[in-house]
């Protein structure tokens, strides 16, 4: 087959769709399947680009100054469509348009799929609302949230409006960014989520189009092939790790504030980067914290870090649609911890510590109660290590190949 991805995050960036969007091209191109990747991008040289269609990846049309955050923008999608169309006219002999994320980029591909009658597929991979809440200041959130809206239902309609609620649009804005999801993943022909309790939130709001769950699976080619069980000795220090963005949406402030009230020895290592790392290395520096930052840095040294962790920290809450740290803690046999509930779906039963709730004060109980019952962490290291191989992405993206054969036209 030959299928073409569009996603507004990918280039430049880190994170989960960028990972799971690496992960399912080389499955399929491994698999004998041709795959392009269009993404907005900042601005590169010919050098570069020329570097990047080695293999296959293609940066489409973008702003050269506004950037969402730290998101590259790319140009309206009629201005992509006609790029598309010109710089790549092999796209319309496609099987399948293969979209990630909601905004320009991902709205011309969805677009393009119907100018074309060729299947298109939405991956709907996280909470919008919640994303939007944490990025813009509180004044703005309702104007933004009114900007996306106009913006998106300008090239694809919007049949459903979503009101204020008391479930998960509980203001204007999230309820306007609610309805900018909803009816983007209606514009496609199938929606696909990483996870059952994302989907079910979806279909709450209105999602009609059919939809099916497809976990985010690991790459073979990174996955550790004698990951061993952890250990943790009776007053051994608990080595913690953070492999998470450091932003307001993954809660690494109470998640710090929890651990000024831990009894027993402990040290976190930090990954990554975020708009929360400079309050993040203050708190932790004020409260005499034994953590340390270490920001982004290459796989291999984050892969010896989870290695030799006991445990691994994701305390977002009511924000993760899948949680990507959780399947590469589970690759090297580490067990986790988090206070979100929905996180119970993504690895197995009994690998994993669960706070009773979000706030730091319940964290800080579940984090204490693990120095009364070391052996905990040895049990739930095997209980990761019997599941692991089932998070291969090799084995999962067969799945994914049936459902874009089930939509090929006769």
């Amino acid at each position: 087959m030959k299928i073409a991805f569009f996603s507004d995050c990918y280039l430049d960036l880190t994170g989960g769709i960028v990972s799971s969007i690496n992960a399912q091209k080389q499955a399929l191109e491994n698999n004998g399947h041709t795959v392009y990747v269009f993404s907005s991008s900042y601005p590169k040289s010919q050098t570069e680009i020329k570097k990047l269609a080695q293999q296959n990846i293609f940066p489409v049309p973008s702003c050269r100054f506004l950037f969402r955050g730290l998101t590259p923008v790319s140009r309206r999608p009629s201005i992509i469509e006609k790029w598309l169309l010109k710089s790549h006219p092999e796209i319309t002999h496609f099987d399948i348009f293969y979209i990630h994320y909601e905004s320009g980029c991902s709205i011309a591909g969805l677009r393009l799929g119907h100018r074309l009658h060729i299947p298109t597929v939405q991956v709907m991979h996280g909470r919008e609302d919640v994303g939007e809440a944490n990025l813009i200041p509180f004044g703005f959130r309702t104007i933004v949230a009114t900007f996306l809206n106009w913006f998106h239902s300008w090239y694809l309609p919007h049949h459903v409006r979503i009101k204020r609620d008391d479930y998960l649009a509980k203001t204007v804005a999230n309820a306007k960014m609610w309805t900018l999801m909803v009816n983007h993943a209606n514009a496609a022909d199938l929606v696909l989520t990483p996870s059952e309790h994302f989907r079910k939130k979806l279909i709450h709001y209105g999602i009609k189009k059919p939809s099916q769950v497809f976990p985010n699976g690991f790459p073979d080619l990174k996955f550790p092939m004698h990951a061993s069980a952890k250990t943790l000795k009776s007053g051994e220090e608990l080595k913690m790790i953070w492999h998470s963005r450091v932003s307001g949406e993954k809660r690494i402030i109470p998640f710090l504030n929890a651990l000024t009230s831990v009894d027993c020895k402990y040290r976190l290592d930090v990954f990554g980067d975020g708009n929360d790392l400079p309050r993040a290395r203050r708190f932790a520096a004020t409260h005499h914290l034994n953590v340390r930052f270490h920001g982004n840095v290459p796989f291999a040294k984050l892969s010896d870090a989870i290695s030799n962790s006991h445990l691994d920290v994701l305390v977002s809450y009511n924000y993760d649609t899948f949680g990507m740290t959780l399947i590469e803690a589970e690759a090297y046999g580490v067990p986790v911890f988090f206070c979100d509930p929905d996180m119970q779906e993504i690895v197995p039963k009994g690998s994993f510590i669960m706070s009773k709730n979000e706030t730091p004060d319940s964290m800080a109980e579940a984090l204490n109660a693990i120095f009364s019952r070391p052996e905990i962490i040895a049990k739930m290291s095997e209980v990761m290590l019997a599941h692991r191989d089932e998070i291969l992405i090799s084995k999962r993206i067969k799945r994914l190949e049936q459902l874009f054969l089930s939509m090929q036209q006769p």
